[in-house]
């Protein structure tokens, strides 16, 4: 019994509904393609639009669809025209023997014509339709003669109406046929090539007219069906346009179905409206639209066949798959799937730019390391190789001739190589000179010993040009590294904003345009590209504010308040009439602000002064101070600490950390020059989120910090720029308070007081007496003090910079939003 449970227990087998599902969607795509492939690539499309356009009519008498259609295609497709003529002729001849025999000699016609004035023509497509009006104008009148032997003036208008209505379609044509029959289409489709579409379509379901299947006419329900598919996807808009275009077209083709028109017309409005509802929604709008429209017994029928027809083209709609609507609305403009699809598009090409620039930062970074490998070498194999070859040019001058060689460097190899490297090392330290206790040793060990020491001596001036050239080549070497590695990380990072995508803010969006509109302002357009902390980017669009200050006063404001943090305007671009619009970026307030003052003089008041100075806000929050002095006096010494900061505020604006770009600055200096020009830096990069600061002194004298009663200074030992090749820049950092005020000045200033032996003590003790926190002020008060202790002489370029930092608090205080609060 319990061997039977067992057994009954056990699985019979495993059904694997994953890989089920997975082989019917890979079949449904299988089948897909090869109806894609028999359709649009072989063309076969073509021989069934032939068909229902060969046998469509208007007023019941006219044909100007087949030549039309068949010179287009002619044109666009011409090894697919065969297939579209046969379509053609064998939708006439549903009417009538002697339509099919029109249609045919009309095309014979045509291309006669094209083919004798061709040579004539450069621009085919634009004298096409001009082909197509005479053709059909020639062809009507032929045949009316043959069939009736005179021409009456009602034939005539009919074959003129008839001609005009071909040189239309031409155009209507030319620009529809490619749409259907290319595999590959562009993104988006144009308003006018959509409305030509839609004419297309419906002419070639006004071949359907006639048709019944249960009763239920054809025309009706695959145009009810086409309504149903464009309010789908594009919306009321276009669905509205879709109905009565199709409409229109189907009461010249059949007057008796006028009131179809309303219907459609309506049928897509309602549609559109409830597309929300997604296919359920469309489908109600169609079956309300069919019951307001079907109760006025316009349509010949009752309205239970009305409601029929509609059931059925809603059961088409239904049964069409999400992937064909999805691919139709990838190419109308304003739907979300065009949307994503050029999201994605954008998305893509982002991500290709932001790979080609991370794989230039690679491209650095690794000749970084290259640079960097190539200088970690072994110090001491390279010295015992430069030993080896000095030693070698003075033997080579010395020993080979002398009679005791073999004695010295043969029996005695390991005693000679010591005492001759001593003895230039000794020589080396200590300017040439050796000791007397060596110097004994080596006249006993040599017969040439004041030869050999004279020789090593000449020798020694070039080992040591020798040995500078590869430490400055080496030095070189870790500049360009450090170069190379700076622009590596500043291109890493503009990659990853690159990739950064921006956030959907759309709800966002909404409360904040609400919030504004119900204080009373209004609003035309909100963009968030940013909420983050610290990094708020808003761009608003708003109605000419007459320059009232509305965006600084009131919208700044209310959005501090809604965001909790202080919100200002970036950056507006007010319009130049009344009915125009304001443009205006608001931006996150930094935690800081930096306000500064200047006082600087020429010596002996001359108008050139070789002090520059320059403040400068660096993105990502940075707020740097800098003053250069040149060297000496006058116009040179100004180019030089001009071109100084030039060049360090270039190097600096591109993200290249401080150190770096000094350094980049001092290699550029002291190679582009044989003169000894240089330049002093005093550099000071504070953060305006934090007001922690960073000093960077080259050469400069020292800075002060006044905190209340207390100052504080702050100095570093570094020699001026392009002096040496390679140094080490020493960085102090210092963290700042609100209400702290910053001294930074040239040597002319710290070092003008007459008859003070302490600058230090004496500076200190005159900020501190200021009794005034305006920088400004302060710049020229210490610029006073110093000229007036020199009895009115400048005898040095002299340049003050005071600095206040100071929390940042907005003009205009915020003002609450009580309604978005509830509602966040």
């Amino acid at each position: 019994m319990q061997k039977v449970e067992r057994n009954m227990m056990e699985p019979i087998g495993e059904v694997h509904l994953e890989e089920s599902r997975f082989r019917f969607a890979k079949g449904m795509s299988k089948l897909q393609s090869k109806i894609e492939n028999l359709f649009l690539k072989k063309g076969y499309i073509l021989l069934i639009i032939g068909f229902l356009l060969g046998r469509a009519l208007i007023l019941a008498q006219l044909t100007p669809f087949s030549l039309p259609f068949f010179a287009a295609v002619y044109l666009i497709r011409k090894d697919r025209a065969p297939i579209a003529l046969f379509g053609l002729v064998a939708g006439a001849a549903t009417l009538s023997f002697t339509d099919a025999v029109f249609t045919f000699g009309s095309v014979f016609l045509f291309l006669l014509l094209f083919k004798l004035t061709k040579k004539w023509i450069q621009n085919s497509m634009k004298v096409l339709p001009f082909y197509i009006f005479f053709t059909i104008l020639i062809g009507k009148m032929l045949k009316v003669l043959i069939l009736s032997g005179n021409i009456t003036l009602y034939e005539g208008m009919m074959t003129g109406v008839e001609a005009g209505l071909g040189l239309v379609l031409t155009f209507i044509f030319m620009q529809s046929i490619p749409l259907m029959t290319a595999s590959k289409r562009k993104q988006s489709l144009k308003t006018e090539e959509i409305v030509c579409l839609i004419i297309m379509l419906a002419s070639v379901m006004t071949g359907t007219i006639g048709w019944t299947i249960y009763d239920l006419s054809v025309e009706h329900v695959m145009s009810r069906y086409l309504v149903l598919i464009f309010s789908f996807v594009a919306g009321a808009t276009v669905g509205s346009t879709v109905g009565v275009v199709t409409g229109l077209i189907f009461s010249l083709a059949n007057v008796s179905s006028f009131y179809n028109m309303s219907l459609l017309a309506f049928a897509g409005l309602l549609g559109g409206l409830l597309k929300e509802g997604r296919k359920p929604g469309v489908a109600l709008g169609l079956f309300i639209a069919t019951l307001l429209i079907g109760m006025y017994g316009e349509g010949g029928g009752a309205l239970g066949q009305t409601l029929t027809e509609s059931a059925a083209a809603v059961l088409l709609f239904f049964l069409t798959p999400q992937s064909l609507t999805s691919k139709i609305a990838k190419h109308i403009p304003g739907t979300p799937e065009y949307s994503a699809e050029q999201q994605q598009y954008m998305r893509k090409m982002r991500d290709v730019t932001a790979q080609r620039v991370v794989q230039f930062s690679n491209v650095f970074e690794a000749l970084s390391k290259s640079f960097t490998t190539l200088q970690v070498q072994d110090e001491t194999l390279e010295t015992d190789r430069d030993m080896d070859y000095f030693l070698s040019n003075v033997t080579e001058k010395t020993c080979q001739t002398c009679f005791k060689k073999d004695h010295c460097w043969t029996r005695n190899f390991n005693t000679t190589y010591d005492y001759m490297s001593e003895i230039m090392q000794e020589m080396d330290q200590n300017s040439g000179a050796v000791p007397q206790k060596l110097s004994r040793e080596w006249d006993k060990h040599c017969t040439r010993s004041k030869k050999v020491m004279e020789i090593m001596q000449q020798q020694l001036t070039y080992y040591q040009a020798n040995k500078k050239l590869k430490k400055q080549v080496q030095e070189s070497r870790r500049l360009v590294a450090d170069q190379l590695l700076g622009v590596s990380e500043v291109m890493g990072d503009f990659a990853k904003e690159i990739q950064r995508e921006r956030e959907n803010h759309s709800k966002q969006e909404e409360q904040i345009l609400e919030a504004l509109q119900e204080f009373g302002i209004h609003i035309e357009n909100v963009e968030i590209y940013s909420l983050e902390q610290g990094n708020v980017d808003i761009d608003m669009t708003i109605p000419y504010c007459q320059g009232h200050g509305e965006c600084e006063k009131l919208i700044a404001p209310m959005l501090s308040d809604i965001l909790k943090e202080n919100i200002v305007v970036n950056s507006e671009e007010c319009s130049t009439f009344p009915n125009g619009f304001c443009h205006v970026t608001f931006r996150s307030a930094k935690a800081y602000a930096v306000s500064t003052g200047v006082a600087h003089a020429a010596k002996d008041g001359d108008l050139i002064s070789g002090d520059s100075y320059s403040t400068i806000e660096l993105s990502g929050g940075k707020y740097a101070i800098a003053i250069s002095d040149g060297m000496g006096n006058g116009e040179r010494a100004h180019s030089e600490s001009r071109d100084t900061l030039l060049l360090l505020q270039q190097i600096l604006q591109s993200g290249i950390e401080e150190k770096v770009a000094i350094k980049s600055v001092n290699s550029i200096l002291s190679l582009r020059t044989t003169d000894e020009i240089f330049s002093t830096l005093d550099l000071v990069m504070i953060d305006l989120q934090n007001a922690s600061a960073r000093f960077l002194k080259i050469g400069s004298t020292p800075s002060f910090i006044k905190r209340g009663g207390k100052v504080m200074k702050v100095q570093a030992s570094n020699l001026p720029m392009g002096i040496l090749q390679e140094f080490e820049v020493d960085v102090v950092g210092e963290q700042l308070k609100a209400g702290d005020l910053l001294v930074m000045m040239s040597d002319g200033v710290f070092e003008g007081p007459r008859h003070v032996e302490n600058y230090d003590l004496w500076m200190k003790r005159k900020i501190n007496e200021l009794q005034t926190e305006d920088p400004q002020a302060i710049a020229d008060l210490i610029m006073e003090e110093v000229i007036r202790s020199r009895d009115g002489s400048i005898e040095d370029d002299m340049t003050v910079v005071v600095a206040k930092i100071d929390h940042n608090i907005p003009k205009w205080a915020s003002i609450p939003v009580t309604n978005y609060q509830k509602r966040a």
